[in-house]
């Protein structure tokens, strides 16, 4: 049923065989009709997310909302967020996060955008990066049986060195790789001093009907340190019949420095990755480290569907806790749990949402205070698309 509200073919039984390895048992959700059809899904599968600090807290990665045309603007969405936030906090997660096909749903339930990408077009060329960039090591392309086993071991020595990556179940390999099943992959492997530290996986196009070459299309690209990402950039900008190199990074991604001409790379976009729900507000800020140097600031967060959540917070360098409810003392800031996810892995400063009217500022001399302790030194960002 998810399939067809985003307007694909529904799944045949070969591919539902591979698909169903992606479905954690107890975390679907779904809501019938009178006429006992299914009308509305939703689903987690379990995984880690990294915090500010580096601390690893249990996610429930929100995938496969859908509401049959039908059946839309009836609450069915609404339930559904409803029920899936209940069973999460039960479970544990102290977060939620998903890719929000539209932007203007989710942050009714509490979703704010935490991470955010760069997309870039690069022209290719073998001499692209600066003589004086780091050489990288060695770069080897997989065989397909290879892909899985491989990306896999070295996925997860990266996936939690920087806040908002998240750990990968093997059912999303499985899934992710079948969507490549009719593609031409080219999947490489970057080997620094210590092993494997980088793979960049893409998908060429185009390569035949272009005079000036196809495009490359990074689909996933992970490094553990800026020689890793040059070893990848490196080899992906130097593959033969290729004119441009396509994929999303970071914000703070390097590729432009290591380019000779830096223009090379055209930014064709900017747009939010993923989006974050804090499911235990108490246990995510306790969790997460503040920058030290600043007196506390008292916040007030206020959250209608998870209501515990709702009450006023002291985060100060040393930790962050919970006062009590709302009335306990007065806040010097206060805004609702989507505006706080916003802050929460360091992606937007709380002076940023404030100006722009997502927090609410009762004394001014706390706006200093609040941006120098959620300051972090590394700009989250995902990388994996689910």
């Amino acid at each position: 049923m998810f399939v067809g509200t985003l307007h694909h073919t529904t799944v045949d039984e070969t591919q539902w065989e591979r698909r169903r390895a992606s479905y954690t048992p107890g975390r679907t959700f779904g809501v019938f009709d009178a006429a006992g059809r299914l009308v509305g899904t939703t689903m987690s599968y379990p995984s880690q997310t990294a915090v500010p600090g580096g601390a690893v807290l249990p996610l429930g990665a929100v995938t496969r909302v859908g509401v049959r045309a039908d059946h839309t603007r009836r609450g069915v969405a609404t339930a559904l967020m409803r029920a899936q936030l209940d069973d999460l906090r039960a479970r544990g997660d102290a977060l939620a996060l998903l890719w929000a096909t539209e932007s203007g749903i989710y942050g009714r339930y509490g979703y704010g955008v935490a991470t955010r990408a760069r997309s870039v077009r690069v022209r290719a060329s073998r001499t692209a990066l600066r003589p004086s960039a780091p050489s990288g090591g060695a770069v080897r392309v997989l065989d397909r049986h290879e892909i899985v086993p491989v990306l896999t071991a070295v996925h997860d020595t990266l996936a939690l060195r920087r806040p908002g990556g998240i750990t990968r179940t093997p059912g999303w390999w499985e899934v992710g790789l079948a969507r490549h099943d009719d593609d031409p992959l080219l999947v490489a492997v970057h080997s620094g001093q210590a092993g494997d530290d980088g793979f960049a996986l893409a998908v060429p196009h185009g390569v035949f009907g272009d005079p000036l070459g196809g495009t490359l299309r990074v689909e996933d690209l992970h490094a553990a340190d800026t020689a890793a990402a040059a070893g990848l950039w490196r080899f992906l900008l130097g593959v033969d019949l290729i004119g441009y190199v396509e994929a999303a990074v970071a914000l703070d991604d390097p590729l432009d420095l290591l380019l000779d001409d830096p223009r090379h790379a055209l930014v064709t976009g900017l747009a939010d990755e993923t989006w974050l729900r804090l499911v235990d507000v108490p246990a995510a800020l306790a969790a997460r480290s503040f920058a030290t140097g600043s007196d506390p600031v008292v916040l007030a967060v206020h959250d209608p569907l998870l209501p515990d959540n709702t009450g006023i917070y002291r985060i100060a360098a040393e930790g962050a806790e919970r006062v009590g409810p709302l009335g306990a003392c007065d806040p010097e800031l206060s805004c609702d749990v989507a505006a706080l996810a916003m802050a929460y892995l360091g992606d937007r400063s709380p002076s940023a949402l404030a100006a722009t009217g997502w927090w609410t500022v009762h004394d001014p001399a706390a706006m200093p205070r609040a941006d120098a302790l959620f300051a972090t030194d590394v700009v989250p960002w995902c990388g994996t698309h689910f």
